[in-house]
């Protein structure tokens, strides 16, 4: 009966962890989606250009 109940445990923590995984790569997409413009045009980021080419 005690291992029933760790598991049961251990789910509801995977559960909550598959969750809050869920939660943070909904914001990360709803952070890129953010970068485009009203009119669908994608700003370009500062960091993009930080480096120049090498010859």
């Amino acid at each position: 009966m005690f291992e029933y109940e760790m598991q049961q445990l251990r789910q509801a923590d995977l559960v909550r962890e598959a969750a809050q995984e869920h939660r943070a790569n909904e914001a990360r997409r709803f952070g890129r989606n953010a970068d485009n413009d009203a009119d669908g045009r994608v700003r370009h980021s500062p960091r993009r250009f930080r480096f120049v080419r090498a010859a």
